[in-house]
């Protein structure tokens, strides 16, 4: 046969015996890689992908004498060319994938769902999301019919959330602050990559009573009441007989809003229980009336004579009870430690950071103390999230591409830190 004959069937002899050669060479330098992190040197390669041809080699000339034809020199070159093609690229390709898959992965980051990034908003350096209800918001089986403002309240809603968080995170977020917000009974929210949210909601159902401890009794009392109070306040409430400390889980005023405070002339209740102040006592014994629909923020008492209910104890509700009024004190909650912990940051220079670990970067697959991040950085860890957050971890805190570090430093410090590892 002449020459370019010779050649193609060695082409084709190569690749026939060239394919478990390669297979093997892919996987084993997919595992070392992915194991231990060594890349097979060539030279292995090449001795084990002949070993294994040679097999194959051996079988087709067992079958096919013409193959052991000196004559055949040319062929078996070229096939032998070939078959080291194969090995190495698939080598080369095994080795890649191995560097590139992720060493720890869970169940939970696989099923994670993210948003698009074409629904992320940057505003300060930070990303953030804004969720549009989508659609209608439907009624939950088993529970009355939303009311229309309710509706129209989720609907027209200015919903605005932290871009960095899952969608199962993000649809529990949504429904908390629905909730919260709105007073709702239960609710469903489904968001897709979009940021398209779909709501199914309940109106309130025993406003009152469900705000109630157990083993507390809720009792009202006539008092001057101060401007600001809130759901959740804790009061002092002093009279002839009794002083009693409990939690607002409810409160009316009749004083009027300034002028500019964005509230309607008639005065909101805190709690959003009645509709007018005359009809407070329904808590003691008083007629019921309608509530009104829930408001879409927080609402507080505007000063001036009111009710304050309050969430306490058998013995002090009954002498709460003969009192006809008494004098409301609001009690200082203090001060919250993570605003002090930001003045005592910034008074001494210092700022702190969210970042995020990089593949294949200094701090990837080593752990805090082994990339000594106080010593060659001068940043501090606050907080790390490996799979789960946690405060002020120790140097044996282990980190991977994706963890997220609150870290602690001069603004030079994190700016370069964030260059370099993150």
């Amino acid at each position: 046969m002449s020459l370019p004959v010779e050649i193609v069937f060695g082409i084709y002899l190569g690749v026939i015996t060239g394919i478990v050669p390669a297979l093997v060479a892919g996987t084993l330098g997919f595992v070392f890689k992915y194991v231990t992190d060594v890349t097979i040197p060539g030279l292995g390669v090449v001795v084990l992908s002949l070993a294994i041809a040679g097999v194959n080699g051996g079988l087709l000339a067992l079958n096919d004498e013409t193959i052991r034809s000196s004559e055949r020199a040319p062929a078996i070159l070229t096939a032998i060319v070939v078959v080291l093609m194969l090995s190495m690229y698939a080598h080369a390709q095994g080795d890649r994938l191995g560097a590139s898959v992720p060493k720890r992965i869970s169940l939970k980051q696989l099923r994670d769902r993210t948003l698009s990034t074409d629904v992320i908003e940057l505003v300060g350096g930070r990303g953030r999301v804004s969720v549009e209800v989508a659609g209608e918001v439907n009624d939950m089986e088993g529970y009355p019919p939303l009311p229309a403002d309710t509706r129209r309240a989720i609907l027209d809603g200015d919903w605005t959330f932290p871009a960095d968080l899952p969608l199962a995170e993000l649809e529990d977020r949504f429904g908390e602050r629905l909730q919260t917000e709105l007073d709702l009974a239960d609710v469903a929210v489904r968001i897709d990559e979009q940021a398209r949210a779909t709501v199914s909601a309940a109106p309130p159902t025993g406003a009152l009573s469900k705000r109630v401890p157990a083993g507390k009794r809720a009792v009202s009392v006539s008092a001057l009441v101060p401007t600001g109070i809130a759901r959740g306040d804790v009061v002092r409430v002093i009279t002839p007989e009794l002083d009693a400390e409990g939690a607002v889980i409810a409160a009316r005023s009749s004083g009027k809003p300034e002028p500019g405070a964005g509230a309607a002339s008639k005065p909101a209740p805190a709690a959003g229980d009645d509709p007018d102040p005359d009809d407070d006592a329904r808590t003691d014994g008083g007629e019921e009336t309608v509530a009104p629909p829930p408001a879409a923020t927080a609402p507080t008492t505007t000063g001036g004579e009111g009710r304050v209910t309050l969430a306490l104890d058998r013995s002090e509700a009954a002498a709460l009870l003969r009192a006809d009024r008494g004098r409301v004190l609001v009690l200082s909650r203090g001060t919250r430690r993570e605003y002090e912990l930001t003045a005592l940051l910034r008074r001494a220079g210092k700022r702190f950071r969210k970042v995020s670990v990089v593949a294949g970067g200094p701090l990837d697959g080593h752990t805090i103390g082994e990339a000594e991040i106080r010593e060659a950085y001068d940043v501090a860890v606050l907080a790390a999230r490996h799979e789960s957050w946690t405060i002020a971890p120790d140097g044996s805190q282990s980190l991977s591409a994706g963890d997220d570090l609150f870290v602690v430093g001069s603004r030079d410090a994190l700016d370069r830190f964030a260059e370099v590892a993150a």
